[in-house]
C-alpha cells in the first residue's frame, strides 16, 4: 500500500547523500540521473541547471521518481513518485543549500549563461520498502 508521507521507519533516507532521479524523455523512455538533494520543509527539492536534459525532461512531462536506496542495506529504499514543481533560483539562494551539505559551490557546475531551479517533488505515491525483515 502506497502513501504520500515518507514513512518513519525510512525517515533516516532523508539525511543520504545521493537520490535517483528518474524523468520521462521526449520518446516516453525513462532517463535517470543521480542527484544531490535537501529534504526541508517538509519537502524532497533538487536543484537542477537548467541546460541539463532532466530539467527540460521534467518541464515538458513533470512526472517523476525520486528513489533513494539505503546503501548500507540495500535491501531498503523509498520510492517518491510524484509531480515537479519548477521554480526559479536566480539569486542561488537554494543551490546555496544544497552545496552546504555537499561542500561544494553549484555555480562551478554552471556554464556561462546557465541558471539553476529548485525542483520540489509533490508526491503522489511512497513505497517505502524493507525486504531486509
Amino acid at each position: 500500500m502506497s502513501e504520500t508521507a515518507i514513512p518513519e521507519s525510512h525517515a533516516d533516507l532523508l539525511d543520504a547523500q545521493f537520490a535517483t532521479l528518474a524523468t520521462v524523455d521526449a520518446d516516453c523512455a525513462p532517463q535517470l540521473t543521480e542527484v544531490w538533494f535537501l529534504y526541508e520543509d517538509g519537502q524532497l527539492k533538487i536543484s537542477l541547471n537548467t541546460s541539463r536534459l532532466k530539467t527540460r525532461n521534467l518541464k515538458a512531462r513533470p512526472q517523476c521518481s525520486l528513489f533513494i536506496l539505503d546503501l548500507e542495506n540495500p535491501y531498503r529504499y523509498v520510492d517518491v513518485r510524484g509531480r515537479a514543481r519548477i521554480e526559479p533560483d536566480e539569486d542561488y539562494a537554494f543551490a546555496a543549500r544544497v552545496g552546504a551539505k555537499y561542500g561544494s559551490d553549484l555555480r562551478e557546475h554552471d556554464g556561462p549563461g546557465d541558471s539553476r531551479v529548485v525542483v520540489t517533488i509533490e508526491p503522489l505515491n511512497v513505497f517505502a520498502v524493507d525486504m531486509s525483515r
